[in-house]
């Protein structure tokens, strides 16, 4: 089955048509003729002979997006101008700022917020640490920390690269709860390294958001963070998805009048996501949950897991699901008597 269009894949190209009267529906049937949606269609110019039109165009992809703008160079008259894909413009030299809460107009604001004045507020906040929260941004920042190694479905791409998805991941915290957000792109992998590099970041934030790190690393470094700061610290691969999924399970039962503790939870995915959804939706009384991962169903008596690590996350799954050890998903007990999946979604 053919994608829809998205925006995600949206394009504004610049043509050249003569200004007669079906020069624009020549334009839109040649668009939708190739599985395209046309969202916006603008007369830059007019004249006695020719027209300049952006037209704007959703696509289902990019090779398909290529296809449509062939198809519109192919009209008899038509003279193809600039193609402009509209997510790359937004990217265009990022999509987050740092901005002043105050107006430096002049000699004296200058003096308040820069040198000499903030040095009062330094030696306050050296006298009490506290007060840091109070006189700083500290208290309203997070980091969003990556190593580039786990990125929505690309994998491992490095930090140069995870940086557009930190930076959009900044601004929904900006838009969606006022937070200032700040993207954190370590060009290192190891385990160690990274824990150390957030511990000695850490008095500037008021959280750690750690984002598209890949499992199982992705455990300690959480684990060990939360142990070593004062601060909140949330890994949103696995907590922001649990999260969503025990509100969608949540209201999904509530619509069908079950309860969270009769229903069996079958789940397809035992990675940093999927752990964390199993964790929670116990937390909140799922009693018979099965988990399969690529090599099937997790259980105590699989061949990879008798000798397991009792610390590993595979093996805690293994000694906290499945307990009558079903080799396959499909066998139900007699038990439980209701069927609920939840194969955990990506998030962004």
């Amino acid at each position: 089955m053919a994608t829809a269009p998205s925006v995600s894949y949206s394009m504004t190209v610049r043509l050249e048509v003569p200004a007669s009267g079906t020069a624009v529906s020549q334009l839109t049937t040649a668009v939708e003729s190739s599985g395209g949606s046309v969202t916006g269609l603008d007369v830059t110019a007019s004249g006695h002979e020719k027209l300049r039109i952006d037209v704007t165009i959703a696509a289902s992809s990019t090779s398909h997006a290529d296809e449509i703008v062939e198809g519109l160079r192919d009209i008899e008259g038509v003279v193809l101008g600039k193609v402009s894909d509209r997510t790359f413009l937004m990217h265009l030299g990022g999509k987050i700022e740092m901005a002043s809460k105050h107006p430096i107009r002049n000699r004296d604001d200058l003096s308040m917020i820069y040198t000499p004045g903030v040095a009062r507020v330094c030696m306050a906040i050296a006298e009490n640490p506290e007060d840091a929260r109070r006189l700083t941004i500290k208290r309203n920042s997070v980091a969003v920390v990556t190593d580039g190694s786990a990125v929505l479905g690309l994998g491992n791409i490095g930090p140069m690269a995870a940086l557009p998805v930190m930076e959009g991941k900044a601004a929904l915290f900006k838009r969606f709860a006022g937070i200032d957000a700040w993207p954190i792109c370590l060009d290192t992998q190891d385990t160690d390294e990274i824990v150390a590099i957030v511990k000695a970041i850490a008095p500037g934030f008021a959280g750690i958001n750690l984002e598209d790190i890949s499992a199982p690393r992705c455990f300690e470094i959480e684990a060990r963070l939360r142990e070593a700061l004062d601060i909140p610290v949330f890994h949103d691969d696995q907590h922001g998805t649990a999260i969503v999924v025990l509100a969608a399970l949540t209201n999904a039962l509530r619509v069908v009048g079950k309860s969270i503790g009769d229903v069996r939870v079958v789940m397809s995915g035992a990675g940093a996501a999927g752990t964390a959804i199993l964790k929670l939706l116990i937390a909140a009384g799922v009693k018979h949950a099965v988990v399969a991962d690529i090599h099937g169903v997790v259980h105590a008596g699989r061949e990879d897991l008798v000798a397991a690590d009792p610390d590993s996350p595979l093996r805690w799954i293994a000694d906290n699901t499945n307990p009558r050890a079903s080799p396959a998903p499909s066998r139900r007990p007699s038990s439980a008597p209701t069927s609920s999946s939840a194969s955990p979604p990506r998030t962004s």
